[in-house]
């Protein structure tokens, strides 16, 4: 009888028809799947730390070994990079990309825009400039490490950049929508950056109450750990494993870890249920 009643609806009122079918497909597109990839997973000096002889920097587990922090969001019509790192090309080669829509960068730390001018492939590739998300702090300091970029007549082959600003407004990039958090990491200011249910949270000292209410309902989290004892600007694992229950994550990914951390083996048994520690190459699929 209920669809009987629908498809007379539908005979008499075609607009109604029409906008129905309309809400299904935005519905269905809202859902479609998010695949995240973990890009790197280590701190600003990478694990190994280049000369250190601790377990961890000696481990032959793929887990302990951790290039800079970033990682890759992907939909069937967007890819979109969070940072580029000093370790930017090897991980696209790595995880073979192809194309590369835009990048978002949390902040101005090397760890984080060391390999901006490893876009260049994408640009020739895709004949326009990278779309580049900045903060009116991060940006002067990416026009004064790639001037050459920023030249009024730039050299042949340099990188072109297109720039958009940054702050706490929230914008689409294809079909994802982002809600960029503004964080504290020290003295600078840093963003997190929340789609759907998925939050990205890296480089912080300390988080606002706002942005706790911004991300209330995320089940999905990635969010940064240094290591477990107390850091100027960092986050602890104690801290993270806080912020997560106080958010209401249903399952948590620790990254942006320094070798002090320990073994990711044994970090991964203390943890509590849905909690682990991220790796590289980590996909997860929201």
């Amino acid at each position: 009888m209920f669809f009987y009643e629908i498809t007379l609806i539908f005979a008499k009122n075609a607009n109604f028809a029409l906008k129905f079918c309309q809400g299904i497909h935005e519905c269905l597109k809202k859902d479609k799947d998010m695949i995240v990839t973990i890009l790197g997973s280590g701190t600003s000096q990478g694990v190994p730390v280049i000369g250190c002889t601790c377990p961890v920097c000696q481990s032959k587990d793929p887990r302990d070994k951790r290039l800079r922090t970033s990682i890759l969001i992907q939909t069937d019509e967007v890819t979109v990079a969070v940072d580029a790192g000093p370790d930017f090309r090897q991980q696209m080669l790595r995880e073979n990309v192809t194309k590369l829509d835009a990048v978002l960068i949390t902040h101005e730390h090397k760890d984080h825009i060391g390999g901006l001018d490893d876009l260049r492939p994408y640009i020739f590739k895709q004949k326009k400039p990278m779309t580049l998300y900045v903060d009116d702090t991060a940006l002067p300091e990416i026009k004064r490490e790639y001037s050459y970029a920023f030249d009024e007549h730039p050299y042949p082959g340099a990188p072109t950049y297109d720039i958009h600003r940054l702050d706490e407004t929230p914008f689409d990039i294809g079909d994802l929508h982002f809600i960029p958090i503004k964080l504290k990491h020290y003295t600078l200011t840093c963003y997190a950056f929340r789609v759907g249910n998925f939050a990205y949270v890296t480089d912080l000292s300390e988080i606002s109450e706002e942005a706790i209410e911004k991300l209330q309902g995320v089940e999905y989290l990635v969010i940064e750990a240094l290591q477990k004892k107390k850091h100027y600007s960092h986050l602890t694992l104690d801290e993270a494993i806080e912020i997560s229950r106080r958010v209401g994550a249903k399952k948590t990914w620790f990254t942006h870890c320094s070798h002090s951390m320990g073994l990711a083996a044994e970090v991964n048994r203390e943890l509590p249920e849905n909690m682990m520690l991220a790796y590289d190459g980590l996909k997860i699929k929201i």
